[in-house]
């Protein structure tokens, strides 16, 4: 069956490409005379013939299209190998079909660009050689999970194959003869497709990254095969009830802000179908505005997860490896593509960090802008994004001063993000000065790197990196937040009270109910600025209550080396403890630790010549851990990283206050230092009916105090008094020294 192609999709795609009014004019009657069962339907000949007659004019599109080809022919230059799959991500089989699939989509860019059959014919024997391998294929030898790939250890695998090999035998069908084309149809696209959806229906109906590749490759196929029924099953589901598909994930899986339930890491990896099939489905149903689609969340989403980086790199919570950053190819894609359709010259700036652009009319828009100096910085904010598909599901706020490479708070109330999820309610991050200071682990994980597990998940990714004690949050009696049950945290997310972005003092707060039977606790970050101080600084303020006394533990990840422990401890010098048994503890060494006191600490770091100070303390006798990760791990796979952590015992109810100090310079090269010392002398905490005060002495003598309420509600009077002085403000918090 023929698919239609509207007037509007005609008219839709010159717009895209940049065509003027009169191009855009001519290409409907053009196209529908040229149109046939094999034409085109991913990219239009038109849009191909732009590309070819204007790329070589934007030297971003040019240095891209002179990649793929040294690439692709020097894949031409080897004899053609679609071996039997045996190995696990990583491995010379798994590695070889990846580069085939890159090499099929390649080989078909290059064909509508240049003119060389040679590039057609080359797609062409390798997928006629998928065409003898496939229908011999059954469950992958080292199938992961309960559903193993064919071609690959896991659909997820398959399905991304899919995609890229659809859109290269989109460009080079119409040059295969009636019995190649009948072959490679029926024996590699529609097969896979239907392992893919009908034979594995329980990974293509869900909710979930891998169902969103897999829809993506199936209602691509379906576009290029003509079979509307088959796109239509990837839009609505199997039953085509909108249960299930695409459309139920776009739903589904963003919030109003376009921020992504996994977190951003997985949001990146994502991204890729979610905009790929988005911009089929555009080309060939315009009349489902894809791209308008809850308010442009997918468009939304691309500026999300780019908000979501700092340095370049994804700031890694949930399962998220560190090194992947803005350059990835997935995010090349959703530049390329929110950029011909926003015209936001900001994307042009990240498209220029990356360095490259795709062989698209999407990434000719791109190379356009770029060479007539349209980029401009993009607008790195302090934004809340947040979480759920109705925006209530708490979310993530990032507070940012000084620029994109200055300090980023970045405070983590978002809901689970289901199995990839870390249990770490009201956890956060901080950056300055280009580098991480207060850092998460992310995922213990080798991706693809055969001699650990094979490339997969590592057992201490649950053991540790999961845990509640790997990240800077509260952990109660030892024991990881929901019992170390994602499902029972997917139904109890952080309610966001408030997050506020003044001048001088930005503020975001939250509150957990439900991590821990019968506790509650509530958290309130300030990124504040005072004339007296060189950098902004954050003000920290944890408040838990709990039905039972309990041990309340609050863990400080900290990366730089010790400067100065301003305070007594117990060394272990000869033998290093293991502080528990379970639940993340079984694997942290016990460098240091105190005995228990009201007294405010102090420790102090220097990373890449800046030093951090952290002055901490609670409202009860607490005492001090200085720790280390890496016990109770035989095979070597976690990183050794220091941490602090702040233990108060047999309390009910308990407040933890601290202030990271960003302070002076440490030149290695000219062997000065300035600035080493604080500048804050003292931070105490007083508690009022409600509400608390936390009042900074500064070393030029004068206060900083913010005041944080219980009652959040707007208008509400609270007043707070020691020491002979009464703070007043209403409302749920206030800077108290102006």
């Amino acid at each position: 069956m023929i698919l239609r192609l509207s007037l509007s999709a005609l008219l839709l795609a010159g717009a895209v490409t940049g065509a003027t009014p009169a191009a855009a004019a001519a290409v409907p009657s053009a196209v529908v005379q040229a149109r046939t069962a094999t034409t085109p339907v991913l990219t239009s000949p038109d849009d191909w013939r732009r590309m070819a007659e204007a790329g070589g004019q934007y030297p971003m599109f040019a240095a891209e299209q002179a990649r793929v080809e040294r690439m692709v022919r020097a894949a031409m230059g080897r004899e053609i190998d679609v071996p039997v799959p045996r190995d696990p991500g990583g491995g010379y089989t798994h590695e070889q079909h990846k580069r085939n699939y890159q090499a099929i989509y390649n080989a078909g860019a290059l064909y509508r660009l240049t003119g060389d059959r040679a590039y057609a014919d080359f797609a062409r024997d390798l997928l006629l050689k998928y065409a003898d391998l496939y229908p011999t294929l059954g469950a992958h030898p080292a199938g992961r999970g309960q559903i193993p790939g064919r071609i690959f250890w896991q659909t997820l695998n398959d399905s991304v194959w899919l995609v890229y090999s659809i859109q290269g035998y989109d460009a080079i069908r119409e040059t295969l003869s009636a019995e190649d084309r009948e072959k490679i149809d029926g024996q590699v696209f529609r097969r896979m497709a239907r392992f893919l959806s009908d034979e594995t229906p329980n990974n293509f109906e869900r909710i979930h990254n891998h169902a969103t590749w897999a829809v993506a490759a199936v209602g691509m196929t379906g576009y290029v095969l003509r079979d509307a029924e088959m796109s239509e099953k990837a839009l609505m589901g199997l039953k085509r009830d909108g249960s299930a598909g695409f459309i139920a994930q776009i739903n589904q899986l963003f919030s109003p802000d376009g921020y992504y339930e996994e977190g951003p890491y997985y949001q990146r990896y994502a991204l890729a179908p979610f905009i790929i099939f988005a911009r089929t489905i555009e080309q060939n149903d315009p009349e489902r505005g894809i791209f308008h689609h809850r308010d442009g969340v997918l468009l939304k989403a691309v500026d999300a997860v780019i908000q979501s980086s700092y340095g370049g790199y994804f700031i890694p919570i949930n399962d998220a490896i560190l090194d992947k950053g803005l350059d990835t190819e997935e995010l090349v894609t959703g530049v390329a593509v929110a950029y011909a359709r926003s015209q936001d010259s900001g994307l042009l700036s990240i498209a220029e960090r990356q360095g490259r652009t795709l062989l698209s009319p999407d990434g000719l828009r791109v190379a356009q802008g770029v060479a007539e100096g349209r980029a401009r910085p993009f607008d790195f904010r302090s934004i809340l994004l947040r979480d759920g598909a109705d925006g209530a599901h708490g979310g993530l706020g990032i507070l940012r001063e000084d620029g994109e490479d200055g300090q980023a708070l970045v405070f983590k109330a978002t809901a689970m993000g289901m199995g990839h999820g870390h249990f770490d309610k009201l956890n956060w991050l901080f950056y300055d000065n280009g580098q991480r200071v207060v850092t998460d682990y992310g995922a213990a994980r080798f991706l693809n790197i055969e001699a650990k597990a094979g490339g997969i998940y590592l057992p201490e990714n649950n053991s540790w990196a999961k845990a509640t004690v790997a990240h800077n949050t509260l952990v109660v009696n030892e024991r990881n937040q929901f019992g170390g049950d994602w499902r029972i945290g997917e139904d109890r997310a952080p309610e966001v009270l408030f997050f506020e972005t003044g001048e001088g003092t930005q503020i975001v707060s939250a509150r957990q109910t439900g991590a821990y039977d019968g506790v509650v606790f509530t958290r309130t970050q300030a990124l504040v600025k005072h004339p007296d101080l060189g950098l902004p600084i954050v003000i920290d303020l944890l408040r838990a209550t709990s039905s039972t006394a309990a041990r309340f533990d609050l863990p400080l990840h900290y990366n730089g080396h010790i400067m100065n422990v301003g305070f007594e401890a117990q060394r272990a010098v000869a033998e290093r403890p293991v502080l528990g048994r379970a639940d993340g503890y079984q694997h942290l060494w016990v460098d240091a630790s105190t005995a228990a006191a009201e007294q405010t600490r102090s420790l102090t770091w220097l990373l890449d010549g800046r030093f951090y100070t952290w002055r901490f303390g609670a409202s009860a006798p607490s005492r001090a851990i200085l720790a280390e990760s890496g016990a109770n791990d035989p095979s070597f796979n976690l990183r050794r990283e220091p941490l602090l952590i702040q233990r108060v015992d047999g309390q009910s109810e308990v407040s933890f206050f601290g202030v990271l100090e960003p302070h002076g310079r440490y030149d290695g090269t000219a062997e000065t230092v300035t600035g080493a010392d604080s500048r804050i002398q003292d931070v105490k905490r007083v508690r009022g009916d409600g509400a608390e005060v936390i009042v900074l002495t500064l070393a030029s003598g004068k206060t900083l105090a913010l005041g944080i309420a219980d009652d959040v509600t707007t208008g509400v009077a609270h007043s707070v008094s020691a020491d002979g002085q009464t703070w007043r403000w209403s409302g749920p918090w206030a800077r108290l020294d102006r």
